[in-house]
């Protein structure tokens, strides 16, 4: 096995002087295919074996080289391993010729062009979970997830003129925002979910909250919040391991917000609970708190702070046994409406 420096935007000194060898790695065709589908979105092992029809054994076993060389980053989510373009390798002129042939490699097999079909149907598991209608009927109570609610709500100081909520659910963060705030908005994309909530609006005579139907990313439903004026802060509860790509959520997110309006983001801690996948149709089980601030600075949120929230705060739901935690980020003030 030979040895490589990982690779950074090269420098005189992080560039090794032997580069036969970083041109022998990458002469093989199967490892540029590799290599450039991870270069445009992080992927699982899996996922990689069916864009290129190959066995995962093989697909682990060349992505293994490409990470000993520092150009391929793994992420574990459970039993699940993510692959990436390692940040700033891009800028080595033997991996951006790599690249762009690799590039024209996935283009002309096709596999380029199916990364957003199978990304997409990441999301296929969850939208079939909360399409149905689940758990007793009858009169809402109060959330047995308030106390951690409530540690969401701490960090935040200023303007309480509107609320957004999005995937609200059956509205049980409503107990809470509909008290605090003159106005809310909330947003789900699942139409039993929503007939939940309104019983629970309908049950508590909030004339001041408006249920909206969509998806995160509805230029409707942007144009509806920018029509009252930006949202003061922008919830998102146990939304974000959900969603097949975290930071165009959160960047979604924060086009609901007004100049310097504040994204409050509840979700779990990493964890290893498996049954969750199919349980409640997760797709990332949990996120760690350097994930979470990378997130908010890749999508030009600023004041990033996270806070955990114990478990003996988080109810008896399927995840009350679970760690979760807070992100609060607010939008810049200068950026444009």
């Amino acid at each position: 096995m030979f040895e490589y420096i990982p690779l950074v935007v090269p420098t005189a000194q992080s560039v090794p002087s032997r580069r036969w060898e970083l041109y022998r790695l990458l002469s093989e065709p199967f490892r540029l295919r590799l290599l450039a589908l991870a270069s445009v979105e992080e992927l699982a092992i899996g996922e990689l074996a069916e864009l290129l029809a190959e066995s995962q054994p093989n697909v682990s076993r060349q992505a293994k080289a490409l990470r000993e060389a520092g150009l391929l980053t793994m992420r574990k989510q459970g039993r699940w391993a993510f692959l990436r373009l390692t940040d700033g390798v891009a800028g080595d002129p033997v991996v951006g010729d790599a690249l762009e042939a690799g590039r024209a490699l996935v283009e002309g097999d096709g596999s380029l062009g199916r990364i957003a079909e199978l990304v997409a149907a990441r999301d296929a598991a969850a939208r079939e979970f909360f399409a149905r209608a689940q758990g007793a009927e009858g009169a809402p109570g109060l959330p047995v997830e308030l106390p951690a609610y409530l540690s969401a709500l701490a960090p935040l100081i200023g303007p309480r003129r509107l609320a957004v909520d999005v995937g609200t659910g059956d509205g049980s963060l409503l107990d809470v925002l509909a008290s605090v705030f003159d106005r809310v908005v909330a947003i789900d994309r699942a139409d039993p979910q929503l007939e939940r909530a309104r019983r629970r609006v309908k049950s508590r005579g909030w004339a001041h909250v408006e249920l909206l139907a969509g998806e995160l990313d509805d230029a409707s439903l942007r144009a509806r919040v920018r029509e009252l004026g930006g949202a003061d802060a922008v919830f998102a509860s146990r939304l974000l391991h959900h969603t097949p790509k975290p930071a165009d959520a959160l960047r979604s997110l924060a086009a609901l917000a007004r100049a310097g309006g504040a994204l409050v983001i509840i979700d779990y801690v990493t964890h290893d609970d498996e049954r969750l996948r199919e349980q409640q149709a997760d797709l990332w089980l949990g996120f760690d708190e350097a994930e979470l601030r990378q997130l908010a600075a890749r999508v030009g949120l600023v004041d990033a702070e996270v806070a955990r929230i114990p478990s003996a705060r988080c109810g008896d739901g399927p995840d009350g046994h679970l760690d979760w935690q807070v992100l609060v980020a607010r939008t810049q003030t200068n950026r444009e409406s």
